[in-house]
């Protein structure tokens, strides 16, 4: 948890808020991977990327 607040207070100082969606959507999309990894839905997953 302190390395996400850390995060968020550079990206508050550095005026770098626009970088938070992509850093979620990165992080959400890599959370998928790894979730989807040994289900039924891999095939589709793997063809969206």
């Amino acid at each position: 948890m302190e390395f996400l607040k850390e995060l968020l207070s550079f990206l508050r100082a550095r005026k770098k808020l626009w970088l938070l969606p992509i850093i979620i959507l990165v992080v959400v999309m890599g959370g998928l991977l790894i979730v989807a990894q040994g289900s039924v839905f891999a095939p589709l997953i793997y063809t969206l990327f």
